[in-house]
């Protein structure tokens, strides 16, 4: 216990140098609750640079974080060790981690929801309409003509995300009532976490990349507006990267196009493949003893990798009562 407590102990002064260069380049990271496994994983190697980036977090978070014993700190962690372990055996699973993070995405997607909805509930009532909306958002309310195309480019542009804000807004809406609830409002700000929304995030996702109107993206509509440059005889390594992930990640049916349900697994964050990469990666990391499971004993030995990891948000879960209160 004391080695353990020495390298916490260490892992304190790291986290307070950080703090000190995060202070004096003003720098500020703001985290992310539907991470982007390209970030996450950079040409199928996993990216440390994101797990330290991601741990490290704001300056607030750092001065919070360091005021917390050793002790506390294990603690804490003991206790959501504890609470992944679904099924009491001692020790942690692929399967288990997987679900846990997904539980972890979804719990911080519903919290920041709640922060939010009340910045944007100006009246208080439990509703936020589509005018406090606009207000929080522009500071006044915005009302564009759906049919009248604005000549400037950069006003046409914002018209069109405007209208398309509008759209989600009112599906959102499904009791009908002059606002949205708190369910609606995180429905409206997470379409892609709720099936009823499946089919405006397609639609979206139509409008802007099907160029033909065939309803299908294909390679072409799916890479966007690349050209080859003439002087070069080969494509460059993302534009490889990303035909790759067109025919072996999305096209399942392998016809050339992305289809509505493939084209939804494109646009929409895969919450479960990251959870599921992240948990394979802490076991092959950590697993000392090649059972393919983790005990408590292995997890405290590799303290700072589990801390800087999705299982628990980067460290966030140690300071969320939600995840290492006992009677939750």
């Amino acid at each position: 216990m004391a080695h353990v407590l020495e390298r916490v102990e260490s892992l304190q002064m790291l986290l307070l140098f950080f703090g000190v260069c995060i202070t004096l380049s003003g720098a500020h990271f703001q985290h992310s609750h539907s991470p982007s496994s390209e970030e996450h994983y950079v040409d199928g190697a996993h990216n440390a640079e994101y797990d330290r980036e991601a741990f490290f977090g704001g300056e607030e978070e750092l001065e919070e974080f360091a005021k917390l014993s050793p002790e506390e700190q294990l603690l804490r962690l003991k206790s959501i060790i504890k609470k992944i372990d679904s099924n009491s055996d001692g020790f942690l699973t692929e399967d288990e981690l997987s679900s846990w993070i997904q539980q972890s995405f979804k719990h911080y997607t519903a919290e920041e929801a709640k922060q939010q909805f009340v910045e944007y509930d100006k009246d208080g009532n439990g509703l936020v309409t589509w005018e406090e909306y606009n207000i929080q958002m522009y500071d006044h309310v915005i009302d564009f003509d759906e049919n009248t195309v604005l000549k400037d480019e950069e006003e046409e542009s914002f018209r069109q995300i405007h209208l398309k804000d509008k759209k989600r807004f009112n599906r959102a809406n499904r009791d009908g009532d002059p606002g949205l609830n708190l369910t609606e409002f995180t429905d409206f700000e997470h379409p892609e976490d709720v099936d009823y929304m499946s089919d405006f995030v397609i639609e979206e996702a139509l409008e802007e990349h099907d160029k033909n109107g065939d309803g299908s993206v294909d390679l072409d509509e799916f890479l966007g507006d690349y050209n080859r440059d003439p002087d070069t005889q080969e494509d460059p390594e993302w534009i490889l990267v990303e035909k790759d992930r067109f025919v072996n990640d999305y096209d399942k049916d392998h016809d050339g196009t992305l289809n509505p349900q493939e084209l939804l697994s494109w646009v929409t964050p895969n919450n479960q493949g990251i959870a599921q990469e992240e948990a394979f990666h802490l076991i092959e990391e950590i697993d000392k003893d090649g059972d393919k499971k983790l005990s408590e004993a292995e997890i405290l030995e590799n303290y700072e990798l589990f801390l800087s990891s999705e299982a628990t948000d980067y460290g966030r879960q140690l300071r969320d009562e939600h995840f290492f209160h006992e009677e939750l």
